[in-house]
C-alpha cells in the first residue's frame, strides 16, 4: 500500500490532456498515448472504464478498461473487458499507484456487471492482483498468437461467481486494440 495519498477517479472529457501526459511520461514515448486517445474515441470500445490517479491533485497514473467480445463483435454478449494501458508516471512507480488503479478498476467493472477481464502484461505482476496466467489453457485465445515462452503474460480473470463458463473461444478487441501492432514485443 502506498505510503502517500491517492485519489482516484474516473476520467471526463477534461482529463485528456492530464491522461496523455501521464501516458507519454510514463512510457517516455507516445505509442501508449496514441492508442489510449485512439481508444477513448473507439465506439467499439465501449463501455469503458478509465481511472485517474491523483497525488495532491497532480495527475499521477491512469487505466483504461476497453470492451472485448468473445468470437464475434455481438453486443448482445455479456460483458467482458480488457486491462490497456495501465501507466504510472516514473516517480510514482513501485510505490502500489498500479496496484490500487488495478482493484479500483476491477471493483467498478464488476459494479457495472462485467464478467470478466484480461490482460496481456507482466507475467509476475498481475497474477498479484487475481490475473490467471496462460487464459488461452482456460479456453480463451488472444487476438493474435502469443509465442508459447509468453503464453502465461496473457491472462484472465473472471468477475462472476461462477468462474470460466461462458463465452469460450477467440477474444476480438474494440477495433483500435484487434491490430497486430499491439500484440507484438
Amino acid at each position: 500500500m502506498p505510503k502517500i495519498n491517492i485519489q482516484i477517479r474516473e476520467t471526463n472529457s477534461k482529463d485528456f490532456n492530464d491522461i496523455m501526459v501521464v501516458e507519454e511520461q510514463a512510457f517516455g514515448y507516445v505509442k501508449e498515448a496514441k492508442l489510449t486517445a485512439d481508444l477513448l474515441r473507439d465506439q467499439t470500445a465501449e463501455p469503458v472504464l478509465s481511472l485517474l490517479a491523483f497525488h495532491d491533485k497532480k495527475p499521477i497514473g491512469h487505466i483504461l478498461f476497453t470492451r472485448v467480445y468473445i468470437n464475434e463483435m455481438n453486443t448482445t454478449q455479456p460483458f467482458f473487458h480488457i486491462l490497456a494501458p495501465l501507466a504510472v508516471i516514473p516517480e510514482y512507480q513501485k510505490q502500489g499507484v498500479g496496484g490500487l488503479l488495478i482493484n479500483e478498476g476491477l471493483k467498478r467493472l464488476k459494479e457495472m456487471g462485467s464478467e470478466m477481464v484480461f490482460v496481456l502484461g507482466h507475467m509476475d505482476y498481475y497474477p498479484k492482483f487475481g490475473f490467471i496466467p496462460d487464459a488461452k489453457k482456460l479456453g480463451f485465445s488472444a487476438p493474435y498468437p502469443i509465442p508459447a515462452e509468453y503464453a502465461n503474460a496473457w491472462m484472465v480473470q473472471s468477475l462472476n461467481p461462477e468462474g470460466f463458463v461462458i463465452g469460450k473461444g477467440n477474444v476480438i478487441c474494440a477495433v483500435e486494440l484487434n491490430k497486430p501492432e499491439h500484440w507484438r514485443e
